[in-house]
């Protein structure tokens, strides 16, 4: 869904691609950098008791992850940097980022593991789905309701509210959970109908 809007968001982030450019930075760091704030997001929230304002400053860390995820493809295609190994080793990273934040969360005691696990195959599961279906020629790139993107924006919100409400959490991990399932489906029915087209 929100991948619709991905041509926008790009274009909006040439100039700090740029800036990130004339440091030195390629594709492949941002995209380390990513996975390493993806990192300090889950050990935020995996000690959140000690500190509840952790729950906010978590979410920042994943929203700042998910911006170095955007930034690396467009350096990549705005300074001729792309590559197959680049856009193999950024989808490897993507899925360390999903996994570590979920598991963070899950650390923390912040959802029922039952919906954290699901959640966590359901994410996985999205992703891989996609990649078998693209290796077998068929785009997947906008189908289904819970891409990558609308995932870290659910997280992100109500990370936020739990701040004021604890629960939020679980219940943003149990709507991943169902979401993310529904997504595969979705993507395997795509499929299925593209392979008879």
């Amino acid at each position: 869904m929100l991948t619709k809007l991905k041509q926008q968001v790009q274009d909006a982030l040439t100039s700090t691609a740029n800036m990130f450019h004339r440091v030195g930075l390629t594709p492949n760091h941002v995209s380390v950098l990513g996975v390493i704030f993806s990192g300090l997001a889950a050990f935020t929230y995996s000690q959140w008791e000690f500190n509840p304002i952790l729950l906010i400053v978590a979410p920042v860390l994943m929203l700042v992850s998910g911006l170095f995820d955007a930034l690396d493809g467009v350096i990549a295609r705005v300074h001729d940097q792309a590559s197959v190994f680049g856009a193999f080793f950024d989808s490897v990273l993507d899925r360390y980022s999903d996994a570590i934040v979920l598991c963070g969360i899950i650390v923390g005691g912040l959802t029922e593991l039952r919906w954290g696990i699901v959640a966590l195959m359901g994410s996985l599961l999205v992703s891989y789905v996609r990649a078998r279906a693209e290796a077998a020629g068929v785009k997947m790139e906008s189908v289904g309701i819970a891409e990558r993107a609308e995932r870290i924006v659910i997280l992100a919100l109500v990370s936020f509210v739990s701040y004021m409400w604890i629960d939020a959490l679980n219940w943003g991990v149990l709507l991943l959970a169902v979401l993310t399932n529904i997504t595969v489906i979705q993507r395997v029915l795509y499929f299925r109908k593209a392979l008879k087209q």
